[in-house]
């Protein structure tokens, strides 16, 4: 108890017999200084008393899929940023393959008597994914926000980028500009927002009349290496242009290219999307669909909290309009 008292007392600038008054529920100790040290204890992995559980901590939990794309980062970046601006300390929850799942932080973050949860990218973007988790958010009321595209049955208020607009974005700009055999390159199949995709590329290259054939589909998961291996088989079935479903997996295209002895836009052209970092800084600058994580962030922030405040939010998806960002990946079809 007393390692205890004493790493709270450091973590939050205070007395070791502060901490003990607020454990202990005891007069005499200010508002701020209460709730800092019951965020601390939550922080450090500490259960509260059992007489303070009720108190929802100003904690909100960042659930990411994965840190390799960049644009998780800047997405947790942006939300964590107003969090702390709020008075809110974010827990950044990663992901990985064999170790802990999206249900496990459920059940953690449950535990920690967190104010909300953000998932910023998750299984509710893959229909046959495990949703049983999300039910038991639903059944404490907890105040939670979903950005990207979600499987229908979950009622929670969504933040996405317009897939449709992106994708008709980007096929519109290769096609102009010469391409007919334009290949996608997208998630895996039961993924929402490649769904959207490939649906709105089929529809406007129907009525440009250059049918997308099914040979000039390929799937994968959002990295460099998958982009690369999707992309040698694009380019094998003769597609001169590809639109991307990540940044990453533009990149593993542009590397494709090079390997098959094509040059990127001289022979191919290669879009990518979500406009991350540094994607103006590549050889050659990545032509690519900009999510608006901004204006998408301050939309997260303002469902959060009006529901932690008590307001009920339906349970509607935003949609952003993205924006076509043109570099040098993208060229005339020669």
């Amino acid at each position: 108890m007393s390692m205890r008292l004493a790493e709270v007392a450091r973590k939050v600038g205070v007395s070791e017999a502060t901490v003990s008054r607020v454990l202990n529920d005891k007069p005499g100790v200010s508002d701020a200084t209460r709730q800092a040290v019951l965020t601390a204890l939550d922080v450090l992995g500490y259960e509260r008393p059992t007489k303070l559980r009720g108190e929802r901590a100003r904690l909100v939990g960042l659930v990411l899929p994965e840190l390799q794309n960049p644009i998780f980062p800047a997405f947790a970046e942006i939300v964590g940023g107003a969090l702390t601006q709020n008075g809110y300390t974010p827990l950044l929850c990663t992901q990985n393959a064999g170790g802990v799942t999206e249900s496990d932080y459920v059940d953690l973050l449950l535990a920690q008597q967190v104010s909300g949860v953000v998932f910023l990218g998750g299984n509710y973007t893959q229909a046959d994914a495990a949703h049983q988790h999300y039910e038991r958010l639903r059944a404490v009321n907890l105040p939670t926000v979903l950005v990207n595209a979600r499987v229908p049955e979950l009622p929670f208020p969504t933040v996405s980028t317009d897939d449709v607009a992106a994708a008709e974005q980007a096929v519109l700009h290769v096609h102009q500009l010469g391409h007919r055999r334009i290949g996608l390159l997208l998630g895996p199949d039961d993924h929402i927002p490649s769904r959207r995709k490939l649906d709105a590329a089929r529809r406007l290259l129907d009525q440009l009349g250059s049918p997308l054939s099914d040979e000039l589909v390929a799937r994968g998961l959002y990295s460099l290496e998958s982009g690369q291996a999707g992309a040698a088989r694009l380019f094998a079935a003769g597609a001169t242009a590809l639109v991307c479903a990540s940044d990453p997996m533009a990149l593993g295209a542009v590397r494709a290219a090079r390997r098959a002895g094509l040059s990127v836009p001289g022979d191919v052209s290669v879009v990518g999307f979500d406009d991350s970092a540094l994607m103006s800084c590549t050889e050659p600058p990545l032509t690519t669909v900009r999510q608006p994580i901004e204006s998408m962030g301050r939309a997260v922030i303002e469902l959060l909290l009006a529901q932690i405040a008590g307001t009920p939010q339906a349970a509607d998806e935003l949609l952003f309009e993205p924006e076509l960002v043109l570099r040098a990946s993208t060229g005339p079809l020669h």
